[in-house]
């Protein structure tokens, strides 16, 4: 995962390829997994809070893809299906509302 947000941080420095999010190209509104690519070129960039601040929920994704194989993952599939079904779900809502404020379509 450190290799590849490094080769995508030195990718985007070379040559940005713009909006990849195609609901955002075509309609202006951000998903809620919008600044994911951000959080990896930040993280790759070493800087940390700039990566929070682009999408938190993508960002406690990929920390907690990148743990589970040291037992935490576990936990995940323990729950019944409903529960994790109600936790993405609320993290879903929660990072689109994110991104609403963000990028300024939702005022606060």
């Amino acid at each position: 995962m450190a290799v590849a947000a490094v080769g995508a941080s030195w990718i985007h420095r070379v040559n940005d390829p713009g909006v990849l999010c195609p609901l955002r190209a075509l309609t202006g509104i951000p998903c809620p997994l919008c600044g994911g690519t951000t959080v990896f070129i930040e993280l790759g960039a070493g800087h940390p809070a700039r990566a929070l601040l682009a999408n938190p929920v993508v960002l406690a994704g990929a920390i907690g893809f990148a743990v589970a194989p040291l037992g935490p993952g576990r936990r995940w599939w323990a729950l019944a299906p409903r529960t994790r079904s109600w936790v993405l779900g609320i993290a879903l809502v929660g990072s689109e509302l994110w991104q609403l404020v963000r990028f300024g379509v939702l005022p606060v």
